[in-house]
């Protein structure tokens, strides 16, 4: 997991479903064990609302 600042594109987050609009800072996520490496585990990372990633941690 790795916080942002921003980005210049916007992400549907997996949390809500709602977007992350550009320059919204939020957290993103990947695996760091996946099936079928580290590097496509990278590229299956998502962008998440920092309250959204919480929420889905009470959720458990």
């Amino acid at each position: 997991m790795q916080r942002v600042r921003g980005s210049d594109k916007s992400y549907a987050c997996p949390g809500c479903r709602q977007v992350i609009v550009p320059g919204l800072a939020h957290l993103v996520a990947w695996q760091v064990d996946g099936l079928l490496g580290p590097t496509a585990a990278l590229e299956d990372r998502r962008h998440w609302h920092l309250a959204c990633w919480e929420a889905r941690a009470r959720r458990r």
